[in-house]
């Protein structure tokens, strides 16, 4: 019986509900399978959390840990880390220096999808079509006028590395811009600012399921607020509308797209992709590499319509990483 390390928490502002996706990991192991462990990778601490939620510290010499005198390796690790250090190369390079197999895509694919900026710079030339876009770091003089030049009115507000909609804003007028610049350095130091597309908006899931890169049904995202914010993700603001509305001619233009994307950046484990439908053409927003995984998130949904249960989907992944 092969020893999982499920990792998850994190550095960022995500960790509550990577918590909550690397349980939902926990409990739907195939038990004739595995033997899972539960590891909360927080600032202050790495440890091994057992069921009575007793505490073991990690050695992150080798990443091992002991327990009642006796020391636990690991085979494999799921990683269910969103934001830093589980989706953005950290931790991958970490295990590729260890020699452990984890379940995510590699640790240079890690790095450049967690950047916006750099992920659809680099999709561009393969025709992958984005939004018209503004960057700023940190420090960089904010010419209002130059940003509303190129963007237009209303337009997006969003650190560029960083998830679960934390930090962006919708700005619908001039004076509402230098605030959302603001709220979204809270989040990060570098800054993407979007025009507004006006149209459709997906979600479309991509794994390799059993050496086949494979795309879930597409869902289709109607929220509740103004865009697809924080509570329209996780408080029930919005409608996640699986297979998606959309005409079958649509459906296989995104879900060539979403493949395009997984196949060109060599990516592995999962991604699900945004894009949205504008005048019948995707323009894509951004991959998640470490997408949710609770009972409730996109990607689960997606494989119960592909019918692939969570156990299937999560030892797919654990045994493509452990053959890789």
């Amino acid at each position: 019986m092969k020893k999982v390390a499920i990792i998850m928490g994190g550095y960022s502002s995500e960790y509550q509900i990577s918590l909550k996706s690397g349980n939902v990991v926990y409990q739907f192991l195939d038990q004739n399978l595995y033997k899972g462990y539960r590891i909360h990778i927080l600032k202050d601490k790495w440890v091994y959390v057992d069921e009575q939620d007793n505490e073991f510290p990690i050695d992150r010499n080798d990443f091992s840990v002991t327990v009642n005198g006796e020391k636990i390796t690991f085979d494999v690790v799921f990683n269910a880390i969103h934001g830093t250090p589980g989706e953005d190369g950290l931790m991958q390079a970490y295990f590729e220096l260890l020699g452990i197999p984890q379940s995510s895509c590699d640790y240079y694919q890690a790095a450049l999808t967690f950047n916006k900026r750099d992920l659809l710079s680099v999709l561009k030339p393969y025709g992958i079509k984005t939004a018209t876009s503004y960057y700023l770091n940190q420090g960089d003089e904010i010419d209002e006028e130059a940003i509303l030049k190129t963007v237009g009115l209303p337009c997006f507000v969003k650190p560029n590395k960083s998830g679960s909609s934390f930090g962006i804003s919708k700005v619908k007028t001039k004076d509402e811009l230098a605030y959302a610049i603001v709220n979204a350095y809270k989040e990060d130091n570098e800054i993407i600012i979007e025009s507004f597309l006006d149209g459709t908006e997906v979600s479309v899931g991509v794994i390799n399921y059993k050496g086949n890169i494979t795309v879930l049904p597409i869902t289709e995202i109607v929220s509740e607020n103004d865009f697809f914010d924080y509570e329209a993700k996780y408080l029930g603001k919005s409608q996640e509308i699986t297979p998606a509305r959309i005409s079958p001619e649509m459906t296989a233009k995104v879900s060539a797209v979403a493949k395009k994307a997984y196949e060109v950046l060599k990516m592995s484990g999962f991604s699900r992709s945004e894009f949205i439908i504008v005048n019948g053409e995707p323009h894509m927003l951004e991959m998640n590499t470490i997408p949710g995984l609770t009972t409730e998130s996109l990607i689960p949904q997606q494989a119960k319509e592909a019918g692939i249960s969570l156990t299937d989907l999560f030892t797919n992944a654990l045994e493509l990483a452990l053959n890789k």
